[in-house]
């Protein structure tokens, strides 16, 4: 098991790592403009709740830290009364980060096949944790896509975590 977790943080600390740089390149002028649905910063928080809530043990048990709320649980599409900022977000990307590794470095055989009590769906929460990653990977092609549009520039791939 010890193998399965190294390797499965080197993947998820690469794509946390991969994020990161996306929104570090978001230029000022960039963060609050519609892109094309909503605002880049949304689309940062979106990411970040979502990666929060599913590295909770229940979703009831679930509150994100201060000044975050929960209306993207929210079905109606209620969105947070501003815009965070940049650095509120980078802050919760490093509280997501730890709560990750704390996540994956708790693993054994057993709770690796447990049901989550985050999603409706039966998901393990082995399968939980890689169906995260991939939530968090499809929002940095968004947000690289929008930034490959709007400043002809996108960050590079990460093989490997930076900071094991």
């Amino acid at each position: 098991m010890d193998a399965w977790r190294n390797v499965l943080w080197q993947q998820f600390g690469a794509t946390l790592d991969m994020f990161e740089d996306s929104v570090n390149a978001c230029p000022a002028k960039l963060w609050e403009t519609e892109a094309p649905t909503r605002p880049f910063g949304y689309w940062v928080y979106h990411t970040l709740f979502f990666l929060d809530f599913y590295l909770s043990d229940a979703a009831r048990d679930f509150s994100p830290p201060t000044p975050f709320g929960l209306s993207e649980l929210n079905r109606e599409g209620e969105q947070p009364e501003r815009i965070f900022t940049k650095t509120e977000l980078l802050d919760y990307l490093q509280h997501c980060r730890q709560k990750c590794q704390r996540k994956i470095a708790s693993l054994t055989d057993e709770t690796a096949h447990q049901l989550s009590a985050v999603r409706s769906r039966q998901l393990s929460v082995a399968e939980l944790l890689l169906y995260n990653l991939r939530h968090v990977q499809h929002h940095i092609g968004h947000l690289n896509t929008i930034l490959r549009q709007r400043t002809d520039s996108a960050p590079v791939w990460v093989g490997r975590a930076r900071n094991s």
